[in-house]
């Protein structure tokens, strides 16, 4: 069977969670492709536009904020089990927001925040290959014929190869070294598989840009509006 559930791939896409996809669905606020789709249980291709209508109601302007995700809070609306999410980090009043894009709870930096579906839809969608910086700490060094192979591209524990990104040793210690690498892509825990299929663990890992958008002194657990010349920023290196 092929293509992603639609409620997922909005999830996935940032707009809202699983939970809450099949609701809009059914409520005909979703469009795939420019049409609107009510099946919940409707596989669509991953590249698929998608746009959520009514989601701003109450929304006077468009909001787009930085976040500084700290290790240990989770990129989710809520979490069954209580552990803290990164909409508790936000001030009182801030009005609802999606992530567009995710780290996964180990991990932390620089993660959008927005109203504007449109610019959530372009920074996850597949199809843009906005470029993505991490700094990752390894448990080991690294020779240079192994950062070669990251950055030509890997084969993954699923059997998928990863696509070409930049590679660069940024130091090292006896023991340890630290990496800078450019995604163009957003495979789940992407960094720490590419470094497991070299035979390193990925100890400690920190997004510091989206785009042209760095993370610079951001506070962990701050968070601050982006202006017209930050946004300009962002999407300098996003196709439109």
């Amino acid at each position: 069977m092929t293509g992603v559930p639609l409620a997922r791939l909005l999830s996935k896409r940032g707009f809202c969670s699983r939970a809450e996809g099949r609701r809009l669905i059914l409520t005909g606020a979703v469009r795939v492709d420019g049409k609107p789709c009510r099946d919940p249980l409707r596989r669509v291709p991953a590249e698929s536009s998608l746009s959520v209508t009514g989601r701003e109601e109450g929304t006077s302007q468009p909001l787009t904020l930085a976040l500084h995700k700290p290790r240990g809070v989770l990129t989710t609306t809520r979490d069954p089990a209580g552990r803290p999410t990164v909409f508790q980090l936000l001030p009182p009043g801030t009005p609802r927001l999606v992530a567009a894009g995710r780290l996964d709870q180990a991990s932390r930096g620089l993660l959008i925040l927005t109203n504007d579906t449109a610019l959530a839809d372009r920074l996850t969608s597949p199809r843009t290959h906005v470029p993505k910086t991490y700094h990752a700490r390894l448990d080991r060094r690294i020779s240079p014929e192994e950062t070669a192979r990251l950055a030509s591209g890997v084969v993954l524990d699923d059997g998928e190869r990863t696509l070409p990104c930049r590679v660069s040793l940024l130091r090292e210690g006896t023991r340890t070294c630290w990496l800078e690498i450019t995604l163009t892509e957003g495979r789940n825990r992407q960094v720490r598989r590419m470094a497991q299929a070299v035979g390193a663990e990925v100890t400690d890992l920190v997004r510091v840009a989206i785009g042209g958008l760095p993370l610079g002194d951001l506070r962990p657990g701050a968070c601050r509006v982006l202006d017209a010349a930050d946004l300009r920023r962002l999407s300098a290196t996003i196709p439109a």
